[in-house]
């Protein structure tokens, strides 16, 4: 497991730096091995994807970090998410990841089974103040590739303001999916198709997947099968059968231009089922002076499927050439209280203790972590890494819900649609 013996940082004056990528997976500086010194810095690269509000929190921390750690420059990069895989992809093929990268657990089992991502066992992090119980998820057979950040929830979101002006109550968190479309139809039919219910939330696979622990059907087998039928996609696909082409879901030509902004951040739509961490984001791009949120509906009052994922991780490339800088710039990122303070919820409640302690939560960031507690009785195990291909299997999910959407599939003919492509995948990674 990971050594953890905490390690004191050296403090004096630095400078961020957020140019554009350098050589990747390399580093520069000193030559492969050294330190690096305030004169002469190792440099490392890191990038992350997200919004630009997420940008400007994270420069800020990289430049404390380059405050405290002279001896280490940061070279930072972002992009969008599905922009951000692609170029993983391509710099994977050609053997150069950046040395330190923000990750995601869909595709924590591609990289580190082939040997892409740092064993972070055999660098020094220290994990005391984290829940045991949520590092399994960066492990992958025994080792530790990805240590999370924090955490988040799948929630509903919504927009009091515009519930309001509808005379619509607001939600109190106890719902079944018909009593859900139907408050989606109410918000369309009030507004007179001004403001939609929200987009079609069986588009979202991890709302698929909370939907399947609801019924207490597993997305995946232990030897990397699907644990659900296509009976089951088509049920879950049916949830929204009678809303789609109404008001209470946005189309999907409309959910297209909007791009790269949602329809709830355009406040196009009331609502938005997704993660919990998304509220920083969601006030920059609306505008809005407040938003709530309320559990996502079940059937089963008593089982809601939901569970702390981890909402990012941090890993390192393989091949870096400065482990200890890159295990030294994870450690600050995930532990260090002022870097909880710069990021707050935004990118979801911070894994350990010790930042999320040392952090302050006010107005919306508190009912982010008040959310969390509210439903921790509902709580189940954090997921393991999913199945080699799951990046792929999740974007095919959303592209074939979108083809659903536009009307060129049928529900049988996009369940056969997904379950061929997942099918298909899952025999190539056999």
């Amino acid at each position: 497991m990971i050594n953890r013996r905490h390690f004191l940082t050296t403090v004096a004056v630095g400078t961020a730096s957020a140019a554009a990528l350098a050589a990747c997976g390399t580093g520069s500086g000193t030559s492969a091995g050294e330190t690096g010194s305030a004169e002469n810095p190792v440099t490392i690269n890191y990038t992350w994807w997200g919004n630009d509000d997420r940008a400007e929190r994270t420069r800020k921390a990289i430049a404390l970090f380059e405050e405290k750690n002279p001896d280490i420059k940061v070279n930072g990069n972002f992009t969008d998410f599905a922009g951000y895989w692609q170029k993983r992809a391509t710099e994977a093929a050609g053997g150069g990841l950046p040395d330190v990268m923000q990750w995601d657990l869909s595709y924590l089992r591609d990289y580190g089974q082939r040997n892409q991502l740092l064993d972070l066992d055999t660098v020094n992090i220290n994990t005391d103040a984290f829940e045991k119980s949520l590092l399994p998820s960066g492990q992958i057979r025994g080792k530790t590739y990805g240590i999370p950040t924090s955490t988040n929830a799948f929630a509903v979101y919504y927009d009091p303001a515009k519930l309001a002006s509808l005379g619509i109550a607001e939600p109190d968190g106890s719902w079944t999916y018909k009593e859900f479309n139907e408050f989606l139809a109410a918000v369309g039919a009030k507004s007179n198709g001004e403001i939609f219910g929200s987009t079609d939330y069986t588009g979202v696979w991890w709302m698929f997947n909370i939907w399947l622990r609801q019924n207490n059907i597993e997305a995946f087998t232990e030897d990397g099968k699907l644990g659900f039928t296509k009976d089951d996609l088509k049920k879950w696909w049916n949830q929204t059968a009678a809303l789609r082409g109404t008001p209470a879901i946005v189309s999907e030509e409309r959910v297209t231009q909007l791009a790269p902004k949602s329809p709830f951040g355009s406040n196009v739509t009331a609502t938005e089922v997704t993660w919990d961490n998304f509220m920083a984001g969601y006030l920059a791009d609306s505008g809005a002076k407040e938003l709530k949120l309320a559990p996502v509906p079940s059937d089963d009052p008593d089982n809601l499927g939901l569970f702390l994922k981890p909402s990012m991780l941090m890993v390192a490339s393989a091949k870096t050439k400065f482990k200890d800088a890159a295990a030294r710039f994870i450690d600050f990122m995930v532990n260090d209280p002022e870097v909880g303070q710069i990021f707050k919820t935004s990118r979801g409640v911070p894994a350990s203790k010790t930042q999320r302690d040392g952090t302050t939560f006010e107005g919306t960031d508190k009912l982010v972590v008040d959310y969390e507690k509210s439903i921790e009785q509902y709580l189940k195990d954090a997921p393991e890494p999913p199945i080699v291909g799951f990046g792929t299997l999740e974007a095919s999910f959303k592209r074939v819900a979108s083809d659903l959407n536009y009307g060129k599939l049928t529900i049988d003919g996009a369940a056969d649609a997904w379950f061929k492509e997942a099918e298909d995948l899952i025999k190539q990674n056999a």
